[in-house]
């Protein structure tokens, strides 16, 4: 990577060095912010700010609402559309970033690189007929639950502001259009390898995978295969996401090539929601009618993400494509047994186990099946476990209390005593999750009523997940019988 530019003082000390805007032409199309008509700062996230090693003081000041729509820019922005593909339920389409608009890369304190990108910022070269813009609801959400995401402990991108726009979005109905400040480590996905392969441009493959290697995988740029060295890496970091998302009961809803990115975080929080009752068949994304990212189907459904990046890569891992899929293919069939290893170890610590037994897998198992044939709220069991506590199902008492005799005895063969045990519990088992329906209700006040208390409390409760002090009942409790399932949107 080049040197790190000077800090700007006009703008709150922002640091831009945009590498993938010097990429070639084929990579991204140039293309400003379209602006809006009232821009208004809806929501601030002064905590990423100070990681970002910019002034969270200067960056609301006045012309904050013009800077967070597009209105005005930031010096040393270099704004482009990124050109990409992406399977999208199993067909693979010509994509690009549609109503997204990456205005540069931040350059922290410290030397670490994130983008800088604008969502809803209106059309571009890849809107395919869009308007490019996007509404309040949906913005709020990836605002909300990334943050929550975050303080879960889990990689994802981040979100940096909310602004509203004063223009309507037509979709269902009518609705206030609004712009998402997101910050990410990249934007680069399988799908932007898939663009480049179904174009049969190696070069431009070539310079892909040297530049995520560069960004993302330094220790692998000088791997005997790179290319090879790349799929590895991204191999574990999804094999590790996707394990710390079954450990927290979030499903993505909409994992397409284009939404799994390389960094190893996760993007994109359009139709995700969190598991209540414990059900791998769970899904909540109104488009996904055939079940494809139901909860327990995300693990296999990387392991095809991970084949379709490999099959992009195909050129590059050797001059024979016969050896080059035999490649692929050997490193490929090692990707079940890094999740598994990366959620058997979830499990342990969700069960407050230090030490290994070849049982372990099965007593999780059935507990896990003994939560999905009673309905068992996925969350609040977890976290209540204790070996005298009383079944969380009292119609299914017989068969949880022989389990916990299980539980029991296997603690009892680990050298921790039972506080400490306690202590890695709660450090795997959060308190509190965005319940769907708290989430629904604060999105509909903020957008149907103007009211943005309730969003701002649940906020509060969820940046501190594992902490069940002073946590409001509604978040610490399943839903109340009969409150309906929650189908959740794109927002497109």
């Amino acid at each position: 990577m080049p040197p790190s530019p000077s800090p700007d003082p006009l703008i709150a000390g922002w640091r831009f060095d945009n590498s993938y805007a010097r990429l070639p032409d084929a990579f991204h199309t140039r293309v400003q912010p379209t602006p809006v008509a009232e821009p208004f700062l809806v929501l601030f996230n002064r905590t990423l700010a100070e990681t970002l090693g910019v002034d969270p003081v200067a960056l609301v000041g006045p012309t904050a609402p013009a800077h967070f729509t597009g209105n005005l820019s930031f010096p040393g922005a270099e704004p482009i559309a990124q050109a990409y593909a992406g399977h999208q339920f199993g067909h693979l389409s010509r994509l690009g970033d549609g109503r997204a608009i990456l205005l540069g890369e931040h350059i922290t304190p410290t030397g670490e690189r994130f983008d800088v990108q604008l969502k809803g910022a209106g059309p571009t070269p890849y809107s395919r007929s869009g308007d490019g813009r996007a509404a309040l609801g949906p913005m709020l959400r990836e605002y909300l639950i990334s943050e929550a995401m975050h303080a879960l402990g889990i990689p994802t991108t981040r979100s940096l502001a909310v602004a509203t726009t004063g223009e309507p979005v037509f979709r269902e109905q009518t609705l206030p259009g609004a712009v998402l400040t997101r910050i990410a480590a990249s934007h680069i996905r399988v799908g932007t390898f898939e663009y480049f392969a179904a174009l049969d441009d190696t070069e431009s493959l070539r310079l892909l995978t040297e530049h995520t290697l560069g960004r993302h995988f330094p220790d692998r740029k000088d791997s005997e295969t790179p290319a090879l060295g790349l799929l590895e890496g991204v191999m574990e970091r999804q094999a590790s996401l996707i394990a710390q998302w079954l450990r927290v009961g979030f499903v993505h809803g909409v994992m397409n090539t284009d939404n799994m990115a390389l960094s190893g975080e996760t993007i994109d929080y359009g139709p995700c929601a969190f598991v209540d009752a414990y059900n791998p068949a769970a899904v909540f994304s109104s488009i996904d009618h055939q079940g494809r990212y139901a909860f327990g189907r995300q693990p296999q459904i990387a392991t095809w993400n991970l084949a379709r990046l490999a099959e992009a890569l195909v050129p590059l891992l050797h001059s024979k494509t016969e050896t080059a899929v035999e490649r692929a293919n050997a490193l490929l069939a090692g990707f079940t047994e890094r999740f598994q290893r990366e959620w058997h170890n979830a499990l342990r610590g969700k069960l407050g186990l230090f030490t290994t037994e070849p049982g372990d897998a099965a007593l999780a198992d059935d507990l896990l099946r003994w939560m999905q044939n009673t309905g068992a709220d996925y969350t609040h069991t977890f976290r209540n476990l204790h070996p005298q506590a009383s079944t969380p199902a009292p119609d299914c008492a017989a068969p949880f209390e022989l389990w916990q005799q299980r539980w029991t005895a296997r603690l009892d063969r680990q050298p921790q005593p039972w506080p400490e045990v306690q202590r890695r519990m709660q450090a795997h088992n959060p308190a509190v999750i965005p319940r769907n329906h708290v989430v629904e209700a604060a999105l509909t006040a903020a957008t149907a009523a103007n009211d943005l208390d309730p969003l701002g409390r649940l906020l509060i409760s969820l940046t501190k997940p594992y902490d069940a002090a002073d946590q409001p009942a509604e978040l610490l409790n399943p839903p109340p019988p009969g409150t309906p399932v929650c189908r959740t949107f794109c927002g497109t």
